[in-house]
């Protein structure tokens, strides 16, 4: 005893917490590394959230030959049989590590017949025996269930979490916990770390949500973070937050083209690099066509430009490409880059996390979104897309990322109602006025920070050569 007092004294404070990985990289980045290793950990979340699929996703990932077993419990809900047999197909699954170092069994006829009391027998002659470095109980909210009295329950809970750290084991306790619970369910109070996994039932899809709850010894990234479940297992999307570091005020300074003939005049010389650019129009007014000139513009300058589109699939951008001039053949060789997302599966985390992923390796000076109105009639949290948004434009800022997004308007619609005016630093404005029974095109520009440009309105002319302001 004496000596286990000297080693925790002599430890450093500053002693880096071990960490056991998710096996995804980008939870592991939401949980600064993973989870505490030794630790008692819960997931939770309604049925069919992907509490099991994320289980088993790190035990395949920590199924190393070190002599130290991973142990799944199925209690009162599934029959071991019947999860394996899911298991198999995910990617992840590996026949070769089933068996020989991940070992499935049930017991939930104990616990039926003998109590809740039977897991602490059951628990200490596995850790005893086999000295397993991961244990997942699932479900351990049916245990619960099975509990006589709460005073049964924390004795239960106490005798497991002594074995659990005597052996340096790491827990999982999976649940069909629900928020409410967390203040008067015992086994949270043993908790190091909380997963919540969450479910968002839409008309056409589901979107999936995971948050950290608490994660003893360690900083998180707090908030909601979308997920998707894919033969990988669970495809994370970290919540995007805006960069640490500032722009460079020289970056800020370089003026870059547009390429649309007469509007580099109205904007003193062009759009600052690294800024931000909404083009709103109606139907019809040429907005596509703008950020596709704008893209082109980029290209011939040797930029790496990416458009990206929820309305027009790739073919029909490729289509309108070759009508301007342009040999998408050889567009894609000098650095342009097609992201295409349906509409009906549109989901910002997703959007965003692909984006901000580009925009990290490098290579891309010219941005499109192509339109911004998709995203928001998709959404069901209009803050959070603003949120993203305004996140994703001051990471453009940083890498020297000049972005153009496009919205349709309705009527005299500025989009005032959603907030998105703030997040741009240039708007311009299309519209179609129809005198003497005839239509004509007209640009004029709203905004445009910082820079000393023109606010009359002006004609815009379409041909076959391109956009041209006259």
């Amino acid at each position: 005893m004496g000596s286990h007092h000297e080693a925790e004294a002599s430890s450093p404070a500053s002693q880096p917490l071990a960490r056991l990985s998710t096996g995804n990289p980008d939870l592991d980045s939401i949980m600064f590394g993973g989870f505490p290793a030794h630790s008692i950990n819960i997931l939770m979340g309604e049925p069919g959230s992907g509490k099991t699929i994320l289980a088993e996703r790190l035990m395949f990932a920590n199924a190393e030959d070190d002599g130290r077993s991973i142990l799944f419990f199925t209690t009162l809900s599934e029959p071991a049989d019947k999860v394996v047999r899911y298991l198999q197909q995910f990617d992840f699954y590996d026949e070769t590590k089933l068996g020989t170092v991940i070992h499935y069994s049930s017991i939930g006829q104990e616990l039926a017949e003998q109590g809740v009391g039977a897991l602490v027998t059951i628990l200490k002659e596995a850790i005893t025996e086999q000295r397993p470095k991961i244990i997942v109980i699932d479900s351990f909210k049916a245990i619960h269930d099975l509990s006589t009295s709460v005073p049964e329950m924390r004795k239960m809970l106490y005798e497991v979490a002594g074995l659990l750290t005597a052996y340096e084991t790491t827990a999982f306790l999976v649940g069909e916990y629900s928020e409410d619970q967390i203040s008067t369910y015992p086994e949270f109070a043993v908790a190091d770390s909380m997963i919540e996994l969450a479910r968002n039932k839409l008309g056409t899809r589901d979107e999936r949500f995971l948050r950290v709850l608490k994660l003893r010894g360690s900083g998180y990234l707090e908030g909601l973070h979308g997920f998707r479940i894919t033969n990988g297992g669970l495809e994370v999307y970290p919540r995007l937050v805006s960069p640490d570091e500032p722009p460079g005020y020289d970056l800020l300074k370089e003026r870059i083209p547009t390429g649309i003939d007469g509007l580099d005049d109205l904007l003193d010389g062009g759009l600052p690099r690294g800024r931000s650019t909404f083009v709103l129009g109606q139907t019809g007014a040429g907005k596509t066509t703008l950020a596709m000139q704008f893209v082109m513009e980029g290209l011939q300058r040797g930029e790496g430009c990416m458009y990206v589109s929820f309305e027009e699939n790739p073919t029909q951008l490729e289509a309108q490409l070759r009508n301007m001039g342009l040999d998408t053949r050889d567009a894609r060789q000098r650095g342009l880059h097609f992201l295409y997302v349906s509409p009906v599966e549109l989901q910002i985390d997703s959007i965003a996390s692909a984006l901000h992923r580009v925009v990290r390796e490098g290579g891309i000076q010219r941005l499109v979104v192509d339109a911004v109105g998709d995203l928001l009639m998709t959404t069901s949290d209009p803050q959070r897309l603003h949120s993203y948004l305004y996140a994703l434009a001051q990471h453009f800022a940083v890498k020297g990322v000049t972005s153009m997004f496009t919205y349709e308007t309705i009527g005299k619609d500025l989009f005032t109602e959603t907030r998105m005016s703030a997040l741009a630093d240039n708007i311009i404005l299309l519209g179609i006025q129809i005198e003497d029974r005839k239509a004509r095109r007209t640009l004029r520009i709203v905004k445009a920070r910082g820079i000393a440009h023109d606010l009359d309105e002006h004609e815009l002319t379409i041909s076959s050569s391109g956009v041209k302001v006259v």
